[in-house]
């Protein structure tokens, strides 16, 4: 694991973490970050699994608080880059959940790709790195999940990652409107091995 502060949207405070994967870097957001990620949020195949597509100003003050968070704590929901071609490719990490509910607080294992990259393993390879440095360098005894109970894909990388499903944790999502489609979530945990 490598610290690097290359062209950050916002300036550290302390440094931030950089995880690497075989095909994947994990790292803080950059200003280049910024047009692919409205892509990626403006994207209906995107915005399907996450209550909706963001406009460009909204996916650009998304971007600006994920490197805020990092630059405050080191780690966050990381902006992801392929390693073989430097593109943006998503993001995802560790990210404290920021709304109350039956589980919080608690630490979130999130991931969102490019769907031109869905169906390579790529987000079960993120989270692998990002859950082994919540329990090896963060100390952390659990990081928890949660996805649309239509999202078959992320339940999926939840399983493969061994998380468990925890039915009576199952929640109506604060941000969205009770009568949405996507409303209803399952919970998953993953706890230390």
């Amino acid at each position: 694991m490598t610290v690097s502060a290359t062209d950050p949207l916002a300036p550290p405070e302390v440094p931030p973490v950089r995880l690497e994967t075989d095909r994947l870097i994990l790292r803080q957001w950059q200003h280049g970050d910024l047009g692919p990620v409205a892509a990626l949020r403006g994207d209906v195949r995107v915005g399907e699994t996450l209550g909706g597509t963001l406009t460009e100003d909204q996916a650009h003050a998304f971007a600006q608080q994920m490197a805020t968070e990092i630059a405050g704590r080191g780690w966050g929901f990381f902006a992801m880059e392929d390693r073989r071609s430097g593109h943006f490719a998503g993001f995802g990490g560790l990210r404290p959940i920021p709304f109350e509910t039956a589980f919080t607080p608690a630490i979130e294992l999130g991931w969102t790709l490019s769907p031109a990259l869905w169906g390579q393993g790529l987000a079960t390879e993120a989270a692998r790195a990002a859950s082994s440095f919540a329990f090896e360098t963060l100390g952390l005894d659990e990081v928890v999940a949660y996805t649309a109970a239509s999202n078959q894909r992320s339940q999926a990388v939840m399983r493969r990652l061994g998380m468990v499903p925890d039915p009576a944790l199952d929640f109506d999502h604060p941000r969205l409107a009770p009568d949405h489609p996507l409303a209803r979530h399952v919970f998953y945990r993953l706890r230390r091995p």
